[in-house]
């Protein structure tokens, strides 16, 4: 089986596969504190907990936007797994082609979303990813990525109000039950859920004009299925549309291995 790993700010995903079958998937909280063993000893369990061992893993694909997390995970990968892991970076084939100005300056997970979000939707499409940051990925009729826009995140936009505004409480992103808060907490919950929203409607009408009407829509991130519950601009929500891009990615390198 082949195991996908994707390392964000936020959170990291991780996923099993059995040729193109996700079997098994996690997403934990991305911890800079903890040690490679820490990290081993949650991985054993849970996969223990689906039925699996490390001898069942063949390969490992890996993406990370943290490099400090990056280097803990390699040595967690080496002692618990011991099989050489995929990273995408430069000069792996990814079947994408990059056209931002500075290709080094995307993401690996941008790249790799991009990856799966063509093979399975096709183009013109927007990638729509409610992680840390949310981006939105512009991919081309023929496959290339464009590039694209960020904006913070939902939860860092919430943190972000908490701490710069005393008055203002830490809250959760249940969704309020109108646009019209009568209380403090609603109040927030709905300039951030909502506000969000506008957020993505209005950047999807405007990529729409530069890649044209036939574009499709792709949500994907821990917030996705919220946010997409709310308007109808996203066509399609894919959780786990990165550990498949990595999957795809991994299979065209297999022979240069």
């Amino acid at each position: 089986m082949l195991f996908c790993v994707d390392i964000g700010n936020t959170n990291i995903t991780m996923g099993l596969y059995r040729g193109e079958d996700l079997v098994a998937h996690w997403r934990v909280s991305t911890d800079h504190l903890k040690m490679p063993d820490e990290y081993g000893i949650l991985l054993l369990s849970l996969m223990a907990r689906q039925g699996y061992q490390p001898s069942d893993i063949a390969g490992i694909a890996l993406a990370s936007v943290v490099p400090p997390v990056t280097d803990l995970f390699l040595e967690m990968l080496d002692t618990y797994i011991g099989v050489e892991p995929l990273i995408v970076g430069a000069g792996v084939r990814t079947g994408v082609a990059v056209r931002y100005d500075n290709p080094h300056e995307v993401g690996a997970d941008r790249v790799v979303n991009a990856a799966a979000a063509y093979r399975l939707y096709g183009g013109p499409t927007c990638i729509v990813d409610f992680g840390t940051g949310t981006t939105f990925d512009a991919i081309s009729a023929t496959g290339d990525y464009l590039g694209g826009a960020i904006a913070p995140g939902v939860r860092v936009s919430a943190e972000a109000l908490f701490q710069r505004a005393s008055k203002l409480p830490r809250i959760d992103l249940s969704r309020p039950r109108k646009a019209i808060g009568t209380n403090t907490a609603d109040s927030m919950r709905s300039g951030i859920l909502f506000g969000y929203v506008g957020l993505v409607e209005g950047m999807v009408e405007r990529f729409r004009r530069e890649l044209g009407p036939t574009m499709r829509v792709i949500g994907t991130g821990g917030l996705a299925r919220s946010i997409a519950q709310e308007t109808d601009v996203i066509e399609v929500v894919d959780l786990w549309l990165t550990l498949r891009g990595l999957q795809i990615i991994y299979e065209l390198n297999r022979g240069a291995q």
